[in-house]
């Protein structure tokens, strides 16, 4: 009895190591889909446009009517180090925090692997803009509806926050804008790269999420700080390229979902 108790288990074993080297030696192949979630905030609160109080660093409060931006150039960095660019003609997304459906951007056909790292644009890259209109494609259209261009020889918007703010000083509800994108000889187009706390492991049969959270205080309150009261509109000037600068702490990684 011993005797077959001992070949039983020593049978178990050997099929179990075998089950996880076959597992484990698989090959990642194929090409699957990924999500990149946009979550606005505010600070530590998650954003609602109209309603909700914002306090800046200098005590003014703000209520956000709206908050768009461009994300473009989408590059994925995998575990080995080897990265893949998603097709620029297809890495153009317009983030808009009154369209629910616009916070997604689906990614498609992306090769297989475990993925470490992303890196996006803000705004529409030079290199894009110089191709002209014609070469834009449907995202000059699109870009047109959403409001995100002030005319051609402008040039796109990259970030739009808009609403009404009050202060110490400023006691009724005032207006206020901030755009930024090309202003004269400054571009002020940046790129982020934020690393994953989780390997996004795309499959054909898996679809992560990245969930990003974009605290859209660090606009106007990041390292460099404006307030609205001594300036209400900010299109141009240095200050955009402050703005911009600000920019690079706008976004981190909540958590990315396999599912």
């Amino acid at each position: 009895m011993r005797n077959l108790l001992n070949k039983v288990l020593t049978i178990i074993v050997i099929s179990t190591v075998f089950t996880a080297c076959t597992n484990d030696e698989q090959p990642i192949s194929g090409t699957g889909n990924l999500k990149v979630e946009f979550d606005n905030a505010f600070g530590n609160n998650d954003l609602i446009l109209d309603t909700q109080a914002n306090t800046t660093s200098s005590g003014e409060v703000l209520k956000i009517s709206k908050i768009k931006y461009i994300i473009s150039n989408i590059v994925l960095t995998k575990e080995d180090g080897t990265t893949f660019i998603y097709p620029k003609s297809e890495s153009y997304f317009i983030i808009d925090e009154s369209n629910t459906e616009s916070l997604v951007a689906g990614l498609e056909n992306v090769p297989a692997g475990n993925y470490t790292k992303i890196k996006f644009g803000i705004g529409v890259d030079k290199a894009q803009f110089d191709l002209g209109a014609t070469g834009q494609g449907d995202f000059l259209a699109q870009a047109q509806a959403a409001g995100m261009m002030w005319s051609w020889s402008a040039g796109f918007k990259f970030v739009a926050i808009e609403g009404a703010f009050t202060s110490s000083t400023v006691t009724t509800a005032t207006d206020f804008k901030v755009h930024t994108g090309q202003t004269g000889t400054d571009y002020n187009y940046n790129e982020v790269t934020l690393n994953l706390p989780t390997n996004a492991m795309v499959r054909t049969t898996i679809t992560p999420d990245i969930h990003i959270v974009s605290d859209v205080s660090k606009i106007i309150d990041g390292t460099n700080k404006f307030k609205l009261s001594d300036k209400a509109t900010i299109m141009g000037g240095t200050d955009l390229a402050l703005i911009t600068a600000n920019l690079s702490n706008m976004f981190t990684i909540a958590h990315v979902h396999n599912d």
